[in-house]
């Protein structure tokens, strides 16, 4: 009999965030024959697409077109199952109907490992809010009397993919994945969001850095790229590694 797939869950506030903060993550892990899905609860129409709205003409319609496009193009280049929740951004709202569709997502591909937000962002509240939902799906899930017909998850460990300014959000790397194998399709998912061209060099730079700091706390000096998360959960073993 072959053995079960595995799978894991990366949710993101916006369309490019998963490319940017957890596309390593998603490649790696795809190129392992993971199933990874990729759940967006926006696209970012209108507050993370600023490069399309300086365009004359533009509309919330032919954003939310582009955006799409983009992500799906990007999800499928990294090896990920994409879904949009098709939330608005700036400001986000969650309905029960969205945090029980994620939480039965949780039921149907019982993840391995969960990546999503940090737990503070002064600079987009939306980021946080993402985290939050995750977090509270990840908990209906668990829950035996919720939909009792299905089954519950156990307990993924929860990731929280790196945020833009590090120190403001209150978040520090515990993590250091290297995606080195993988960085190379990271780059080119960057250059399929167009909106946001102005991240991609930014990015680069965070993995090459996050890179040499993954070398220099192990002997893996082979490592040149790496992403960075810190765990909402701790390390449960019976070895220290």
């Amino acid at each position: 009999m072959s053995e079960k797939q595995k799978t894991g869950l990366v949710v993101s506030a916006h369309a490019a965030d998963f490319v940017w903060r957890a596309g390593g993550a998603i490649a790696l892990y795809a190129s392992r024959g993971w199933k990874v899905r990729i759940v967006c609860l926006s696209l970012g129409e209108r507050g993370e697409s600023a490069k399309m709205w300086r365009e004359p003409g533009m509309t919330l319609e032919k954003v939310t077109e582009a955006r799409l496009a983009e992500s799906k193009a990007a999800a499928e280049l990294l090896g990920g199952e994409f879904v949009n929740l098709g939330l608005q951004d700036y400001p986000m709202r969650v309905p029960d109907e969205t945090l029980f569709r994620l939480a039965d997502m949780f039921r149907e591909i019982q993840p391995e490992w969960v990546l999503t937000h940090s737990l503070a962002d002064p600079y987009n509240f939306d980021h946080p809010l993402a985290a939050h939902v995750t977090q509270e799906a990840r908990i209906i899930a668990q829950a035996m009397g919720y939909r009792p017909d299905t089954k519950p998850i156990g307990a993924p460990p929860v990731f929280l993919f790196e945020p833009h300014q590090t120190e403001q959000s209150n978040w520090k790397p515990e993590v250091l994945l290297d995606i080195t194998p993988v960085w190379e399709k990271k780059r080119k998912a960057f250059e399929i969001m167009a909106a946001q061209e102005y991240l991609w060099d930014y990015y680069t730079r965070v993995a090459i850095n996050r890179g040499a700091q993954a070398a220099r706390n192990s002997d893996m000096k082979d490592i040149k790229y790496a992403e960075a998360y810190q765990r909402v959960f701790p390390f449960v073993g019976r070895e220290f590694a």
